[in-house]
């Protein structure tokens, strides 16, 4: 019999309408619920591509011995963290209080009946391991925090509240510094420090792209030429493109790699990931004319839109893990692929497999293989990737969460504009996407978060979707210079302002949850940085100071730290050089600037806006000032270089 998590839209809590756990959704009654019989409330966020959320459900929530001590002391509920950032954002900040360190998912937060909380772990095993808290396992944990509440235990009350009162308290910076353009020296410096010379990337395992880093390396190999920049930008674009964490054969990234050589992925594709991902290899195309860059750039945009789409809107993500294991339908046994190459006539099947690393004993888990070349990608694998495909299309699809979610969903629509420049099919992909999303998401000028394709959205927009979508606008007038798309970023920005903005200072979400915005770059780019380049692009476009203002001022608050440790905050890094060094306008005829698209993208200063005007050459401004004109657009690179 299906608990109350049936009647959810999320496609995560349906993953847990079956469990034997009397699961509710977050909502009032649920905590009236807790309030009123006295009970321990049980919180467990994750989301539908994590595993460890999948190991848990296996092993705890579908347990039966579990689930009757959940039921009977406690009122547990289930959260999606991606279709409730806002909550996930509040919590994690408790587990970090809590255990002085990041948490993860699954997270598991144990909370007073008054929803207080007062232990917060990831996954816990059903078993204890060692007698100690930390390995306490969750049917011995639960037992006794379900007997404490119960008996309204004076330690676990006063603790609760201490934690409480210590989250109200909001931290401010320490002090203010002054903004420098000498901030990158210090970041290439951490970005040095962290990166490895051998593979590419800036950690050892586990490893994550890192997109935001890569595209601020991106901007100071532009302004200042940078050889190190140049060199950590190619190691790591070309290791990470090899096989495995990048699946050569459907096309895509992975979440992240677990070994460092970016072979062994946690196989799960997320949006984000792969629109950031799409935008860094296109630009690297544009700088350094490698079309390898670019063959990246569009497997991941067809990736999404041939798998990842439906009627114009992008799904958020897909599992890890098909037929019950992870990993399932990526991998190759010897046997299959050797036999699948001989069948289609090919006489050295036996070496193609040794080219695509496909052996008798494997490179993954159970003798099977993940497709890589060490070396250069031969032409031959375009034909065989077919064959590839087609072992594939005989096993189960991995599960796909079919959530349209605005932050991510305008992150691809950003990263096709700029590929469009290239292509343009990209750019017509991007426009219609556009347009379905603003119809779907943004309805009588309110902005919504996530639903689910031809559904009502329900939950109301956070900092990251206005930012996110604003951002996707401006990418579009600055393509189409369709002056509606202007119109309707300038009211985001504004709205935004009102609702998240406090003296520099940045909140996520302002309703039954007010969480202060990231600023650094953790999972993707802080949602406060893109506000930033929103804000200084509005500021010229529209020549109103007041949003270069409010850009200073966030950028400020932030300033100590930002210059202390810039490696944290890459995407505002690139927004303090450009406050500084400001954007130049190129002005021209509509023709001019959508025919010559490809050459004004090449342009080496990464700060350049387009304005269309009734002329026939191209003029160069500055913020208050224009200063150069010439009737040919291969000479605009020079003009904008001496103009500083």
């Amino acid at each position: 019999m299906p608990n109350r998590l049936a009647n959810a839209d999320s496609p995560y809590l349906q993953q847990h309408k079956e469990n034997p756990v009397d699961w509710w959704p977050w909502c009032d009654e649920a905590f009236e619920t807790a309030k009123r019989e006295n009970k321990a409330i049980f919180i467990s966020i994750g989301y539908s591509s994590c595993h460890w959320c999948h190991v848990m459900e296996e092993k705890v929530f579908e347990n039966q011995v579990c689930a009757d001590i959940l039921n009977e002391g406690f009122i547990s509920i289930k959260v999606d963290r991606e279709e409730r950032p806002d909550i996930d954002k509040y919590y994690q900040e408790v587990y970090m209080l809590l255990n002085r360190r990041a948490g993860g998912w699954p997270t598991s937060i144990f909370a007073t009946p008054d929803n207080k909380p007062f232990f917060a772990g990831t996954y816990i095993p059903p078993e204890s391991q060692q007698g100690s808290i930390e390995g306490m396992g969750f049917i011995e944990l639960t037992r006794l925090i379900a007997r404490k509440v119960a008996a309204n235990d004076a330690d676990i009350l006063k603790n609760a509240d201490e934690i409480e009162s210590f989250i109200k308290q909001p931290q401010h910076p320490k002090e203010a510094t002054v903004l420098k353009e000498e901030f990158y020296k210090p970041f290439l410096t951490q970005a040095k420090s962290n990166y490895d010379t051998r593979h590419g990337g800036f950690s050892v395992a586990p490893k994550f792209p890192h997109a935001t880093t890569l595209h601020a390396l991106l901007v100071i190999d532009r302004l200042y030429d940078d050889k190190s920049a140049k060199a950590m930008i190619t190691t790591t674009l070309e290791n990470m493109t090899k096989g495995g964490m990048y699946d050569l054969v459907d096309g895509g990234f992975c979440r992240y790699s677990v070994d460092e050589k970016w072979l062994i992925p946690h196989f799960e594709k997320m949006l984000y990931d792969n629109a950031l991902l799409s935008a860094v290899y296109t630009d690297a195309y544009l700088l350094y004319n490698d079309e390898n860059y670019l063959k990246t750039a569009r497997e991941i945009a067809d990736f999404w839109h041939n798998y990842m789409s439906e009627d114009g809107l992008f799904y958020s993500a897909s599992d890890a893990d098909s037929e019950g294991k992870e990993g399932t339908y990526f991998v190759y046994s010897y046997e299959e692929v050797f036999t699948a190459l001989s069948e289609a006539g090919y006489n050295d099947a036996a070496k193609m497999c040794e080219a695509m690393s496909i052996t008798h004993h494997g490179n993954f888990e159970n003798g099977k293989s993940i497709v890589r070349f060490e070396d250069e990608i031969p032409e031959w694998f375009s034909d065989v990737k077919i064959i590839l495909q087609n072992i594939r299309a005989k096993r189960e699809y991995p599960f796909i969460d079919k959530k349209v979610q605005t932050s991510w969903s305008a992150m691809l629509i950003n990263s096709l504009f700029k590929l469009g420049v290239v292509d343009a099919k990209y750019g017509d992909m991007a426009t219609k996407s556009l347009n379905l999303l603003l119809e779907t998401m943004y309805i009588d000028e309110k902005l919504y978060h996530t639903t689910l394709i031809h559904k009502e959205p329900k939950v109301e927009a956070f900092l990251e979707d206005y930012a996110f979508l604003t951002q996707a606008l401006l990418s579009a007038y600055k393509y189409t210079q369709d002056e509606m798309h202007l119109i309707t970023a300038h009211k985001l920005i504004n709205k935004a302002l009102e609702r998240f903005y406090d003296k520099g200072l940045w909140n996520f979400s302002d309703g039954e949850f007010s969480v202060k915005a990231e600023v650094t770059d953790n999972t993707y780019t802080s949602s406060v940085s893109i506000m930033v380049d929103c804000m200084l692009t509005i500021a010229t476009l529209l020549e109103d100071e007041k949003y270069t203002h409010f850009a200073f001022k966030t950028m400020e608050y932030n300033s100590y730290e930002l210059g202390r440790r810039p490696i944290y905050y890459p995407y505002m890094l690139t927004q303090v050089i450009r406050y500084i060094k400001e954007d130049r306008v190129i002005k021209s005829s509509l023709s001019n600037l959508t025919d010559n698209a490809y050459e004004l993208a090449k342009i080496r200063y990464p700060f350049v806006l387009y304005k269309s005007e009734e002329r026939n050459d191209y003029m160069i401004c500055g913020k208050m000032s224009c200063f150069a004109n010439t009737h040919d657009v291969k000479e605009l690179n020079g003009l904008i270089s001496n103009s500083f």
